[in-house]
């Protein structure tokens, strides 16, 4: 699967862009707040509907616009569909991507934010597996959307010490958790055997990464062992009106050569092992989808030695549609690469043509 073109309109930095990326490796280099962040932000609000960073709608527009609007055209074998987004207003003067995607469009990001997957809480761990297994099972989001409603209709009755009502919440609580507990599960087991030979041959090392799921359920976990452990800290709850077993207390343990990763190592071997985890994502992805995602890859090569840069190029040119920012003007084994240069909104050929845009 492959970006053919996007436009954008009234988008972050953006008044109006149209581009027509390379299929391969797409180097966008420039100076640093110029675009090159916006504009991967822009491709990933297509394929998929929100902002890998996290932002709100209404972060989304350009200063002082009524509303932003997105379309392009993907292409997978001989099928192209053209998709279109728009960032718009609600009655109630809130803000909402509108649009609907493709169900074989997969984006893969990987920015700076990534390394709290590693120094970061749990949370951020959770959501990590959360994000792969989705993308591998697209009901897994939205049977973690019901059970943070569930948790949060749980939790309120425990602090309006509502004891009785609990049972029915309970129950939900149980089949929803055990759905997914038993997909994070799956999702650990798939990274593990593509990371495990993935950030060796990155980092040019015969070093050994570990993934493991640490949860108060064990691994074949069943609803009725989900309401036992539940009981068995009811009145630990009650005492701190919180709900206090489930997957939204378990967390995710890396390890490198028996290390923990979440307080060992340079930060360089913590941000080669975050990329390795985000690129391990991809052969899953396309297993389940039956096509490549497209990566975008933000500062990815940042506080990596030139050989380490290599290699991870070299994997980026085999990974299909890639889209890499970078403040260099040149890359060591990027010579294949499309190259565009980002400067104030404008997006160029490296040679100087001007592709489309006005800041």
């Amino acid at each position: 699967m492959l970006i053919q073109w996007i436009t954008i309109a009234e988008f972050r930095s953006y008044r109006s862009l149209s581009f027509s990326p390379a299929p391969g490796l797409n180097v966008l280099s420039g100076p640093n707040a110029q675009g090159k962040t916006n504009l991967l932000e822009a491709m990933g609000l297509l394929l998929v509907g929100r902002s890998f960073r996290g932002a709100k709608a209404s972060d989304l527009l350009r200063w002082g616009a009524a509303g932003a609007s997105l379309s392009g055209a993907v292409v997978r074998g001989n099928v192209m569909r053209e998709i279109r987004r728009g960032v718009t207003q609600r009655e109630d003067g809130g803000w909402v991507v509108t649009g609907e995607g493709c169900p074989w469009t997969r984006a893969i990001p990987f920015g700076w934010q990534d390394l709290a997957i590693l120094t970061g809480g749990p949370q951020a761990r959770r959501n990590f597996l959360d994000g792969f297994a989705a993308k591998v099972h697209p009901a897994h989001a939205a049977a973690h959307n019901r059970y943070r409603q569930i948790l949060g209709r749980r939790n309120l009755l425990l602090q309006r010490g509502q004891y009785e009502q609990l049972q029915p919440w309970d129950e939900q609580l149980a089949k929803t958790g055990i759905e997914i507990l038993a997909r994070r599960r799956q999702a650990v087991a798939a990274l593990e055997g593509e990371v495990a030979s993935l950030y060796p041959e990155l980092a040019g090392t015969d070093q050994t990464v570990r993934l493991e799921y640490r949860s108060a359920l064990g691994p074949a976990a069943t609803e009725g062992e989900f309401l036992e452990a539940l009981a068995a800290r009811r009145e630990d709850e009650m005492r701190r009106r919180s709900t206090l077993v489930g997957p939204h207390r378990d967390d995710l343990v890396v390890e490198l050569d028996g290390h923990d990763m979440r307080s060992f190592g340079s930060r360089g071997q913590q941000r080669l092992l975050v990329l390795a985890l985000r690129l391990a994502e991809a052969g899953p992805v396309e297993a389940a989808v039956g096509s490549p995602p497209v990566l975008l890859l933000d500062d990815a090569l940042s506080e990596l030695d030139p050989d380490v840069q290599g290699r991870v190029l070299r994997h980026a040119t085999r990974s299909g549609q890639v889209f890499l920012t970078t403040a260099e003007a040149g890359l060591p084994e990027a010579g294949g690469a499309a190259w565009w240069d980002v400067k104030g909104g404008i997006v160029a050929e490296s040679m100087g043509a001007v592709v489309g845009g006005t800041a």
